[in-house]
């Protein structure tokens, strides 16, 4: 783009900006003729797809700002009325990040003069309160504005349909195309009032539903330790938490409260190193039973745990399990699933319990899509254990969970590490772990996938590729998706899976090797091995992809 051409671009933005802020960053950068930081904003749009929104904050149609979710918004609003709901109600939702508040009230404007209903909910929520209040009130379609566990810089828009759960393909791409015909904003009326500001009585009723997640009877003496990860979890977990009459969870201090600045972790994720250490150290002093951990969203829920003297973090898979063991020792019967990048683990325990079991593509816009669902997980921290609630991952019901079989365990002087080894020796030893690269350069990504297209590995620990599959070919299952999927030969039954992430711009590859245990005493060398296959896989495939 010649720099005549990126200016004018920038200021036929700036003449529509209706924040403030942005329009000041945009007219600093245009009167310092600054086109490299201009370039970086005007260089294209950020592309609405399945994930929403998700993009750092700034001016400029390649940043999260005011200017570009009014389009999303006014897209989302066609799409609606072309569908055939014009006066549907929208319901939008936000958690504690930067312009939050602002992105939701103008969600609200634009439902609102373009004939729709909205409502917002009444104050910074975790993102299943919005899924459930979508299914709750009847509402044609949700949005939340989150950015859930990226960096403090961003935020993101995502979008639910009236199931209550999130948008797939080709709704995406229909929601694209109506914002990509919006000329101007100008064009898109927005109303200073009309819409509804939800009371606490929403709330009530996501709290009285997760009530029904535990057994009446069960055990409530399980002690944790809860972050919030500076995100909107606390008030919500700690009334569910009073509601189900378990011991008040001591609060990790330093993150309890909403800060979109997170001050204290690099990466607000708990899955990042570093993220859990105020933690720990709480641990330290309260002496739990387990900690417990949201992302600021609070839609995940990661579990810490006493392994000897420390603590460690369970990973998804190793939480997926346990959670659905626990409730086909409840009697839970339905559908259980998983997505495809997730231990086969549930697997083994859904044919064991005679329960009907599915993979899905990546994502809880896939798994909650299952018919009949009962239960629901993904290794990156997400479990859907009351579907008909909540059509997504919820961290406030899965904590409930684990907490409760965290009580029946403590019972019998047992704890989250004997279940897992009871689940070892039972199906083997499912052995994950996952090589992650994040990149400042997308083209990183890109390169490394053309590199396993064109050469794939035709070996991986030693052990020989029998299948490599191209996954935007789709399955006899699946849709299409970008993504690889190697099966390797041997008693281990390792794969591996390799995809670009959908939020973060990173490359991840997601490992699996079954290790064979005849009994407890097995275990250490099981694992010992599990982690020896792991790693050689890691490096071998690190090797075949250039990373």
């Amino acid at each position: 783009m010649q720099d005549t051409e990126l200016l004018a671009r920038a200021e036929a933005w700036l003449a529509e900006d209706p924040d403030p802020e942005t329009r000041e960053e945009l007219t600093k950068l245009i009167g310092s003729a600054d086109t490299a930081a201009l370039a970086e904003r005007f260089a294209g749009t950020l592309q609405f797809g399945t994930a929403g929104l998700r993009g750092e904050l700034g001016a400029g149609p390649m940043r999260m700002n005011r200017s570009v979710v009014i389009r999303a918004a006014a897209g989302l609003a066609a799409y609606l009325r072309n569908k055939g709901e014009a006066g549907g109600l929208v319901v939008v939702g936000y958690d504690a990040r930067h312009k939050s508040a602002d992105f939701a009230r103008d969600t609200a404007a634009v439902m609102t003069g373009a004939g729709l209903r909205a409502a917002v909910l009444p104050r910074p929520l975790p993102t299943p309160v919005l899924a459930f209040a979508i299914r709750h009130l009847g509402a044609v379609a949700g949005v939340e504005v989150t950015a859930s566990h990226n960096p403090p810089r961003d935020n993101g828009y995502k979008v639910y349909l009236g199931d209550g759960s999130q948008i797939v393909p080709p709704a995406d791409a229909g929601i694209a195309a109506e914002i990509a015909a919006i000329r101007t904003l100008h064009d898109v009326p927005r109303p200073d009032s009309g819409w509804e500001m939800l009371g606490e009585d929403v709330l009530e009723a996501y709290l009285a539903r997760t009530d029904a997640v535990l057994s009446p009877d069960s055990p409530r003496t399980a002690r944790t330790v809860y972050t919030a990860m500076h995100g909107v979890g606390k008030d919500t977990l700690l009334a569910a938490f009073a509601r189900a009459g378990f011991p008040e969870p001591t609060l990790v201090a330093e993150q309890a409260d909403p800060d979109p600045d997170f001050p204290t972790v690099a990466f607000p994720n708990p899955e990042e190193p570093g993220a859990m250490d105020l933690a720990f150290a709480t641990a330290g002093e309260a002496a739990p039973d387990l900690i417990i951990a949201n992302d600021p969203d609070a839609d995940r829920c990661a579990v810490a745990v006493k392994d000897n003297d420390d603590w460690r973090m369970l990973r998804g898979d190793e939480v997926g399990a346990l959670l659905a063991a626990h409730l086909v020792a409840r009697g839970a019967r339905g559908v259980f699933a998983e997505s495809i990048v997730s231990s086969s683990l549930l697997g083994r325990i859904a044919e064991a319990a005679g329960v009907p079991y599915e993979e899905t593509l990546t994502g809880f816009k896939w798994i909650a899509r299952v018919d009949g669902l009962r239960y629901g997980y993904e290794e990156a921290l997400g479990y859907c254990v009351d579907p008909e609630g909540v059509r997504d991952k919820d961290g406030i019901t899965a904590a409930l969970l684990v907490t409760e079989l965290a009580s029946t365990l403590k019972e019998d002087g047992r704890t989250l590490l004997d279940a897992l080894d009871d689940l070892a020796v039972a199906h083997g030893l499912h052995a994950t772990d996952q090589l992650s690269v994040r990149v400042e350069d997308l083209t990183i990504i890109a390169k490394a996938m053309t590199a396993l297209r064109e050469t794939p590995p035709t070996e991986l620990a030693g052990l020989p590729v029998v299948k490599a599959e191209d996954l935007t070919h789709g399955t006899a299952t699946l849709p299409p998706t970008d993504g690889l999927r190697y099966t390797l030969d041997g008693e281990y039954r390792a794969r591996v899976i390799v995809r670009p992430s959908g939020t973060e711009p990173k490359l991840k590859c997601y490992l699996e090797a079954v290790i064979p245990v005849a009994n407890r005493s097995d275990l250490p060398s099981a694992r010992a091995e599990g982690t020896r296959v792991l790693n050689a896989i890691k490096q071998d495939l690190s090797t075949a992809a250039g990373i």
